[in-house]
């Protein structure tokens, strides 16, 4: 289950329920500001000047095409920025999509809040066996949990106890951080072209990504989905619901369908498929061609 919402935030007036998620249980990613949307990556893969082609039909298969062979350039023409407020445990993980524009809260110039992620029962998960970065659904059981939860709420405050006594004592505020726990919030704004941020959004909306960076992974699809429809559209289809494939896997498959004699299954269903998307006879039969040399390594002729 998704651990954001919508925020009706009354704590400040930067937070706007229009443009404000809320993340975990203190944090938000809110959109700042947004520079182009579908249109200007069709406008740059056109290189031409107005609003590009003339209906959204025509903007669909064009920005189907650049996502489908990988021409990433005009979707580096839109640019999301965002003012994200999250734990520094997940901050870490983040910041390691080293293509965006970051500025980040410093606790050298800033008392740093004490403020700090709080698990539930449900987010003390247990050990992946087969993947060692990995959790798994299973959770802790009590008592055991609740001792847990315990342990982190003492453990918080006594740091903070601990990292306000030094400042009130003269310690410089860059050296009485460094002892804070990682489930402190941090805050940064962000900012990132489509191309990049599709990529952070493959990687992290993964089912094997962390769930606490998932979930501000899930808020941020949902700007982009709101600003950018058709090229939302097309990431799904081709990168984030779409797999890739090594040299000894498809050459497994190629045997299979050749030894069973399914390829013609395969094109009469692709074909359905296509049909019912409204394609043209010249783009349904480019797009069976580019079906039929991937999955027989063939060289075919338009």
């Amino acid at each position: 289950m998704s651990e954001y919402e919508i925020v009706d935030a009354k704590e400040g007036a930067e937070l706007t329920d229009e443009n404000t998620i809320r993340c975990l249980d203190k944090g938000f990613v809110r959109l700042v500001d947004v520079m182009g949307d579908d249109s200007s990556v069709v406008q740059a893969a056109r290189v031409s000047y107005g609003k590009g082609t003339k209906s959204v039909r025509e903007d669909k298969r064009l920005i189907n095409y650049l996502m489908k062979h990988r021409h990433t350039s005009p979707f580096e023409m839109v640019e999301f920025k965002f003012h994200c407020k999250m734990p520094i445990f997940v901050a870490r993980q983040w910041i390691r999509h080293r293509t965006a524009s970051v500025n980040e809260l410093s606790g050298r110039y800033s008392v740093m809040k004490d403020e700090v992620w709080e698990p539930s029962p449900s987010d003390l998960r247990k050990q992946s066996q087969l993947n060692k970065q990995c959790s798994t659904q299973e959770t802790v059981g009590e008592p055991h949990a609740s001792k847990i939860i315990q342990e982190f709420k003492e453990d918080q405050r006594r740091l903070f106890e601990h990292y306000n006594s030094y400042l009130e004592s003269g310690i410089a505020r860059e050296i009485a951080r460094a002892n804070l726990p990682l489930s402190t919030y941090t805050e940064w704004y962000w900012k990132i072209d489509l191309h990049n941020l599709f990529h952070f959004l493959e990687l992290r909306l993964a089912p094997e990504a962390q769930r606490e960076i998932r979930v501000y992974a899930e808020a941020i699809s949902e700007f982009v989905k709101r600003k950018c429809p058709l090229s939302w559209e097309a990431f799904e289809e081709h990168s984030l619901n779409g797999v890739r494939f090594s040299r000894s896997e498809i050459a497994i498959l190629r045997s299979v369908i050749k030894e069973n004699w399914l390829m013609d299954k395969i094109e009469e269903m692709r074909l359905n498929q296509l049909k019912k998307e409204g394609l043209s006879d010249s783009s349904i039969r480019v797009e069976l061609t580019e079906l039929r040399e991937k999955l027989t390594g063939e060289r075919l002729n338009y």
